[in-house]
């Protein structure tokens, strides 16, 4: 049995009923009257990772390239609802479940999810008034004894770092929410689960400087995307 951390819900955004929208593009939580982009829109919004998308897209030609986006998303979703329902003590809602690909993913990587303990947050938006950004986390528990942002990925194949670029910024940028809403907390490492069907799973940790690190290029990236954006956001949080 996994055991669940209780925290002050008041400053959760779920609590003031908060959901995140879509304009032009982007996808933004307002929060306290302010509209804050979303983390997988200003790190989707990288011009040299569009460019690398765009040119795959290309290469493949778009019907495959629909095919394989949708087939990827709904084998993430499928794996992510055994994961979560798992770690929410509540296996018997897998039975419903009839993704054959998200079932395998989910067996290879089980043993890894027994690591985690304490956790604190599952599947609940986060955000920072000091950079103006939200987010929906992963996972915030304690990962191999450590408080971590856990983030869990499903892959055809093996990644290597390049590939993960956008999510150890991503789980950067969840550090600094989840410091900044809960203060007397201290997250020690950052952790990215890939899932393959390959037959592996891929474990990234990173601690305290390299965490720093992919902060501060987060916090580039979002000034950057606020720039280009400026038209279609109001009242952003500097």
């Amino acid at each position: 049995m996994f055991k669940h951390v209780k925290l002050n819900e008041s400053v959760l955004p779920k609590s003031l009923g908060v959901k995140g929208k879509n304009q032009k593009g982007i996808r933004y939580y307002t929060i306290d009257g302010v509209n804050m982009p979303s983390v997988t829109s200003i790190l989707g919004d990288i011009p040299e990772r569009k460019a690398k998308i765009m040119g795959w897209r290309k290469a493949v030609g778009e019907q495959m390239a629909n095919y394989i986006s949708v087939t990827s998303t709904n084998r993430g979703k499928s794996t992510h609802k055994l994961i979560e329902n798992h770690l929410n003590n509540e296996d018997d809602k897998n039975v419903g479940v009839t993704n054959v690909v998200a079932l395998g993913l989910f067996r290879l990587i089980k043993p890894y999810l027994a690591r985690i303990e304490n956790i604190n947050c599952l599947e609940e938006y986060l955000y920072s008034k000091e950079i103006g950004v939200a987010g929906q986390v992963d996972c915030v528990a304690e990962y191999k004894g450590k408080l971590s942002i856990i983030d869990f990925k499903t892959s055809t194949k093996r990644r290597d770092a390049d590939y993960n670029y956008g999510n150890f910024l991503q789980c950067s940028a969840y550090a600094k929410m989840f410091e900044e809403m809960y203060p007397d907390k201290k997250i020690e490492q950052t952790v990215v689960l890939a899932t393959c069907e390959s037959g592996e799973v891929q474990e990234w940790l990173h601690t305290e400087d390299k965490i720093k690190e992919h902060q501060e290029l987060f916090y580039k990236h979002t000034q950057e995307f606020l720039e280009r954006h400026k038209e279609s956001l109001v009242e952003i949080t500097k």
